[in-house]
Parts: structure tokens; sequence; C-alpha cells
């Protein structure tokens, strides 16, 4: 495996960290970046972002729940934005694991009400079916794991060892930036978006995390995670946008078998990430469902 890819020329170390934002936290698997805000007397909410997007993907959701309250953290996933890229699989206890260790680093106050975006659904559930007691609520926002998703030829290609490093490392990302154009059904926003997603892209080791990601399974089914969760007493609120191409609607009704009980709004005329594309629609039933 290539330790970095064409157009990775940048260390992620303290030099280039001092240029950015957030905070930075050592953890057992290397240093995370996140941010907190709002009132640190309010309840927490903990926002995990999906497979690609770092944290910038919840800047309305941040703002918006700082502004009424809440103790808001948002991070980035490891290989992701500004955290470390160690050098492991990239697999669900990772993520579960620097998840758990944030907390804890944090001294944050239980329980926390979970956010999952996408590839965060699978996480924040398992988190969740892991330490129950932790958790207050589990928000999901078009999750993962229903099924497991369609691969593009791209992506399947991905998952050979050597053959998909060798290309990948001639190629760089421009793909990855490419495809998330899929993830919306406003193209407006999708320049201003891709701008954002480049930056960390400069860094070494995020190809080769997004490729170990692939390869470890986190984008295959965690059904069985969600039906653990649905038997549980906890409150559970799902969107997902109508025209997600990212994660089919059609993979709601799974889901929504799985947990029974869940409080479901559908997002009309809208892609993968409701609640980048329409936070005046999404934010007050969340705020709700916060607040209950």
């Amino acid at each position: 495996m290539f330790s970095y890819y064409h157009g990775e020329t940048k260390e992620l170390n303290d030099a280039t960290r001092r240029s950015t934002g957030g905070s930075f936290i050592p953890l057992s698997d290397g240093v995370t970046h996140y941010e907190l805000g709002g009132n640190e007397s309010g309840k927490t909410v903990v926002l995990v972002h999906g497979f690609s997007v770092p944290y910038f993907i919840f800047d309305p959701t941040f703002d918006y729940l700082a502004k009424s309250g809440f103790h808001v953290l948002r991070y980035d996933l490891f290989g992701r934005g500004f955290s470390d890229r160690p050098e492991t699989r990239y697999n669900i206890d990772l993520f579960v694991k620097q998840l758990t260790d944030l907390l804890d680093a944090l001294r944050f106050s239980l329980p926390v009400n979970l956010i999952g975006l996408s590839m965060g659904g699978p996480i924040t559930a398992t988190f969740t079916a892991r330490h129950p007691e932790r958790v207050r609520s589990l928000t999901l926002i078009d999750p993962a794991g229903a099924r497991s998703i369609a691969l593009t030829p791209l992506v399947k290609l991905m998952k050979i060892p050597v053959i998909s490093d060798a290309i990948v490392s001639l190629m760089g990302g421009g793909p990855f930036a490419q495809s998330i154009a899929k993830d919306f059904f406003d193209p407006g926003l999708m320049e201003h978006f891709r701008s954002q997603f480049k930056v960390q892209m400069q860094y070494k080791g995020f190809l080769r995390a997004i490729l170990s990601t692939i390869r470890n399974g986190m984008l295959e089914s965690f059904l069985d995670v969600y039906r653990r969760v649905g038997k549980m007493d906890k409150p559970v609120l799902l969107f997902w946008g109508r025209d997600d191409q990212t994660v089919p609607f059609e993979h709601s009704n799974d889901l929504r078998a799985a947990m029974p009980n869940v409080n479901f709004h559908v997002i009309e005329n809208c892609g993968h990430i409701p609640h980048y594309e329409k936070p005046e629609e999404v934010n007050p039933i969340l705020l709700e469902f916060l607040n209950q």
C-alpha cells in the first residue's frame, strides 16, 4: 500500500494545523480535529459526518444548535479534514473508538444526543448499541448501512489492493471530488462545497484512508445494528432527502422496518445532505425533537 498519492503534498503537523480553525486533541489512535460551541451547561449534541466530507458539512446545523442553547461538538473522523491519518484499518471499531475516546477526553456529561450523517449513521448507531447508557437520543440523516451501498465501477475497483493503489497513485483524488456532485439536488451549492472539500486532499494519507474505509466494510450493511437500536427505549429521528442518489430513498424502508418507532421526515426536492441543502426545513424539526 502506498503511504500517499498524487496531489497529497502537505504533512499534517503542528505547523500546518496552526493555520486552520478549530481545536486539536491527542487520542489513542492519533490527533483529532474538533470544534465546540454553544452553551456549556446546555444539552450536549455530537455531530458525526460521513464517508469523505469533514465537519464543515455540519456548518448550518452546528451554528443553529449552538445559538439555540445546546453544547455542540463536531469533529473530523480519522483520515478526513484535519484529523490524523493513522496507518491502520479504517473500520467500524476505529471510528467508534475515536468517538468514545473523544467524549472521554473532553469529559462530557452523559448521556449525549448523537447525530449521524450517511456513514456517520452506522458509527452513531454502533456506538449506541455498544454504549446505550451514554446516549440520550439518536438522529440519522440519510444514513448508510440499511443496505450495502451500490458501488460505482470506480469504487468497486478501489476494493482491489495493489491495482487500485497504483491507479489512485496516478489519478489522485480528482474522481472523488467530482463524485460528490451527486450529493446535491441543487447544483448551485456545488462549487463552494467542492472547494471546501478539496482542502483536506492536500494532506498525505487522505486517499489511503478512503481506500481502507472502502475495503473494511464501512459501505456494507449494518442492519443488525439498527435492529438492536430499534429494540431500545431510545428516541430516534430520521431524515431522508427524497432525491438522494448516494443512499437511495428506498433504503429508508429497510431502516424503518428495523426501527419501527422512528420519527421519520422526508425532505422533498433534496439530495443526500438535507440538513445542508434545506436547513430551514430540517432545523426546526431537529430542535423540537432535541427539546422533548
